[in-house]
């Protein structure tokens, strides 16, 4: 056993759950509680929960088949407890967890499809033998998790709801476009690969950038976080690092840069690819200059 590894993931674990504790305690703020214990805080330790009980099966088999889909199934739990047990059936908790529901279940839907698909999911081939570095990947889901949701939790549990106004609407507008680029974007890449396989795509929104799908995310959280903040107080409006924790994800850990030194790898020495990447911005849309050759 490496125990470096070991004391590594440790010390990345337990810098994950007090992250959590800290975001928790901030966002339970003025909300509602089960015999003494905030609702906001009982999420957290659901969403850490599910992936290490996950995780046990997982590891047994070797197999990642199932994690996204759990993540997503995590989304769905914590927020469905937090509106249970907050017995938060006003509109704007049932429209954040609508909102929230509906991505989980479509993103969900879609990673297993395309997990079954491809087979593996190559980011966890040095991970998955390592059983400290592995049960680290589900701990940091249930981070993400989290994090992501929280601002949406502090608007659920509160107890001190606000009338439904115009920043509610907006907010809902912004998430529908999010997440509308978002769908958009996967099918389009999806029914690109299947009529030219081994070719880069770019194609339709992947004209206008190389990362669509990760910006109608980052929009449509946001977007979740522009209806939440119209009930945060104090120490909740720490829970903006919801959307920055998406941008900060997606932008420099495990989304752009993997997929951009994977398409580096595979497609670098393509002029058709360098003349798409020096023409198309890596994630804020911009109308395509000049149309990009095949790859």
């Amino acid at each position: 056993m490496d125990f470096k590894r070991v004391a590594l993931s440790s010390i990345v674990t337990m810098a994950a759950l007090a992250a959590a504790a800290g975001v928790a305690w901030a966002a339970s703020q003025g909300g509602a509680s089960i015999v003494g214990i905030p609702v906001v805080m009982l999420c957290a330790a659901l969403a850490f929960g599910v992936q290490w009980i996950a995780f046990l099966p997982a590891y047994a088999k070797q197999t990642e088949r199932y994690y996204d889909a759990t993540g997503s199934l995590t989304y769905v739990t914590v927020v469905g407890f937090a509106i249970i047990a907050s017995r938060a059936f006003d509109l704007r908790s049932m429209i954040l967890g609508l909102l929230i529901f509906v991505w989980a279940a479509r993103l969900g839907t879609f990673l297993l499809r395309r997990i079954r698909s491809e087979g593996s999911d190559g980011r966890f081939d040095d991970i998955k033998p390592s059983a400290a570095r592995f049960f680290v990947a589900w701990t940091l889901q249930g981070l993400w998790v989290f994090l992501t949701s929280s601002a949406a939790l502090a608007a659920i549990t509160t107890e001190a709801p606000r009338a439904f106004g115009w920043r509610d609407v907006l907010g809902a507008a912004i998430w529908l476009l999010g997440f509308t680029i978002e769908v958009i974007a996967d099918f389009q890449k999806r029914r690109f690969r299947e009529r030219n396989p081994g070719r880069f795509v770019h194609t339709g929104l992947w004209a206008w950038s190389r990362h669509p799908n990760y910006f109608g995310e980052i929009v449509l959280w946001l977007g979740v976080f522009t209806i939440a903040s119209s009930t945060l107080v104090g120490w909740q409006w720490v829970t903006v690092i919801s959307p920055l924790f998406v941008v900060f994800l997606l932008t420099k850990v495990s989304g752009i840069p993997m997929l951009e030194k994977r398409a580096e790898d595979r497609w670098g020495d393509h002029e058709s690819y360098r003349r798409y990447k020096e023409s198309t911005p890596v994630l804020i849309p911009r109308p395509p200059r000049r149309r990009s050759a095949e790859g």
